[in-house]
């Protein structure tokens, strides 16, 4: 008699939603991080770009340059705005998955152990089963030397 865990199949399906949450989790996680990245390369290219503004300004500047960079720290301020936005999607979305994949490690768990208890019922019924042919062996070995 072989052991099979009677919901082996829905701990199947559950894993392998769990690991397709899990990879979605993960492609969210580099999405964010890709929109951090050039969030923060735009921020430091404006700090940048301001920073030689204020330089260049106590030496000197025509005033075609001035409107110039700042039409430029205008435009990077948009790029700004829209990298800003994209992060707060990305980490949304990011959370969201979080917490899905919390609840499907939970679900996985539930079965896990589920499978674990009756497992342990199933070699308690072998070793009872065990047990008991021994015991009748133990009678008949008995019962022939008797006679």
């Amino acid at each position: 008699m072989s052991y099979k865990f009677k919901f082996q199949k829905v701990m199947s399906i559950k894993e392998n939603e769990k690991n397709q949450v899990l990879a979605d989790y993960k492609s969210s996680v580099k999405e964010f991080e890709e929109a951090a990245k050039s969030l923060y390369e735009s921020l430091k290219k404006k700090e940048t770009l301001e920073e030689d503004q204020r330089q260049q300004l106590q030496s000197g500047l025509s005033i075609q340059s001035i409107r110039h960079q700042q039409s430029f720290i205008t435009g990077l301020e948009k790029t700004i705005m829209y990298y800003q936005q994209l992060v707060i999607k990305a980490r949304n979305k990011m959370q969201q998955l979080q917490a899905i994949l919390t609840e499907k490690n939970i679900e996985v768990k539930k079965y896990e152990v589920m499978h674990e208890k009756d497992f342990a019922v199933y070699e308690g019924q072998i070793k009872m089963q065990e047990s008991q042919m021994m015991d009748e062996i133990s009678i008949q070995q008995f019962m022939s030397k008797g006679r």
